[in-house]
């Protein structure tokens, strides 16, 4: 049994088209307030939207610093990483696949490793050996015409793809036709020169929403905890954060003075009696 407000939330809430036209047939069925039956393979793509409509924003870290990432997987806190050829150049002298396999080991969420190629046969290629060393590694394809190219043709082999360097709501249009799993708008490095980085998130979450994109929206060049609570605010899917910015989540001076003066007063109580 199912009803009528059920079947409108998930319907909203929704990015598959093929399981909204099976909600919508339902939803005409009924009128507000009432309770109908609903078929098998209905309900069980109600189940599972029901389930995705409930999903909690994920937390990456950015970084492809082994410790860093370890630190943060005991956290309980994080579902994935991301990294990039900066990151892995800060790492010194290491032998790229052999690192990036460890980063794979470390999580059980989608690793994202970034293709150096600028040319759409030279980043498959790339691609195809990057997908090889663990099942969790999604390529990382920067937002230009080939690219996009890249994109598309790694989609049809079901290899995800991230496409970075995002810094505008046409971009990441054109990335979601591509079929992106994640876009990745670069929100700190729009503040550097003046602009609203994280209007860029709100504009893509709106856009992704009016279309059902079943993109997911990754914030990234996160600079401080402001813009994760800000980007948590604007819908985006996933923050990826460096290490420090994670631990800066956690502070707040008045949580330590709070528990500095219950520690305190502990002690006076426990001298007096």
């Amino acid at each position: 049994m199912v009803e009528y407000a059920f079947l409108v939330k998930i319907y909203l809430s929704s990015h598959d088209l093929d399981a909204r036209r099976v909600i919508f047939v339902g939803i005409s069925q009924l009128h507000q307030g009432d309770i109908c039956e609903v078929k098998i393979e209905g309900i069980t793509a109600l189940r599972n939207f029901a389930k995705r409509s409930g999903t909690t924003m994920k937390f990456f870290v950015d970084t492809a610093n082994l410790d860093e990432i370890r630190q943060a997987s005991e956290m309980g806190l994080i579902d994935g990483v991301t990294t990039n050829p900066s990151l892995i150049a800060k790492e010194g002298n290491v032998d790229f696949k052999e690192h990036v396999y460890k980063i794979c080991q470390l999580v059980d969420g989608d690793v994202s490793v970034e293709v150096t190629a600028v040319d759409t046969e030279g980043m498959l290629e790339q691609a195809t050996e990057l997908a090889s060393i663990a099942p969790n590694v999604v390529i990382k394809c920067p937002l230009t015409l080939e690219g996009l190219k890249a994109t598309r043709i790694l989609r049809s082999k079901n290899i995800k793809v991230n496409v970075t360097l995002c810094f505008s709501p046409a971009q990441a249009l054109l990335a979601a036709k591509a079929g992106a799993t994640y876009i990745s708008p670069f929100i700190g490095r729009l503040d550097d020169i003046g602009h609203d980085g994280m209007q860029l998130i709100r504009d893509i979450v709106q856009i992704y929403k009016n279309y059902n994109f079943p993109t997911q929206v990754l914030a990234a060049s996160i600079r401080h905890p402001r813009h994760i609570v800000e980007s948590a605010l604007a819908g985006a899917d996933v923050a990826t954060i460096p290490f420090k910015v994670i631990q800066q989540l956690v502070k707040h001076p008045l949580t330590d003075k709070g528990l500095d003066a219950f520690l305190a007063d502990w002690e006076k109580s426990r001298k007096s009696g």
